[in-house]
């Protein structure tokens, strides 16, 4: 699989789609046709893709749902370095999406993002479960951290081990919401995709 450097990648959802008001499942998908050769390119590092609904009035939960989640699932589900991220949806999107997030399950990393690439007003839709809301909260608090550091400072108020620490962080990975950072021997730490959930 061929690497490229992203920094800050966007996709602008109004070049990709026709109007303002996105609506329908087969638009959905050929938001999805368009979406995919993006993330087809393995950045070298672990980079969140942006998908900017700047501009956007309005998009269906059935649009939402044959486009942005399922693209969000596929190029998870192969543990790929890329991460998609929804930016600038106004309250309406939002809320569509939130709609389909919790009929579908997951999370969905969203921000505002500025002209000259600055993030902002970093949030998450839909729900962690309890162990890995724990766990992500702590690693933000952090900063980042591994499994080994997590048990040191916490095994006395969550008393498991290494591999269940281990397992959480894996599993914050596969649904886009921790990156896992290039490691040095055996040891692999983990951080926020975005500063300030």
């Amino acid at each position: 699989m061929s690497h490229v450097n992203y920094m800050n990648k966007h996709l602008r959802i109004s070049d990709l789609s026709p109007g303002t008001v996105l609506s329908g499942a087969l638009r959905g998908q050929e938001l999805l046709a368009k979406l995919l050769p993006e993330a087809a390119a393995e950045p070298s590092s672990p980079q969140p893709l942006y998908l900017d609904f700047f501009g956007i009035e309005a998009a269906t939960a059935s649009f939402l749902r044959e486009s942005v989640l399922a693209f969000r699932d596929i190029v998870r589900s192969r543990r790929s370095t890329v991460y998609p991220v929804v930016a600038n949806a106004n309250e309406l999107v939002q809320e569509d999406l939130r709609e389909v997030i919790r009929s579908r399950g997951g999370v969905l990393l969203t921000c505002s993002l500025s002209m000259d690439g600055t993030v902002s007003a970093a949030g998450m839709i839909g729900e962690l479960d309890p162990k890995q809301q724990l766990t992500f909260n702590l690693v933000c608090k952090r900063g980042q951290a591994d499994a080994q550091e997590l048990m040191r400072e916490y095994g006395a108020n969550e008393p498991i081990g290494v591999t269940a620490w281990n397992n959480r962080l894996s599993s914050l990975v596969a649904l886009g919401v921790l990156i896992e950072d290039i490691s040095t021997g055996r040891t692999k730490r983990y951080r926020p995709l975005l500063a300030g959930i």
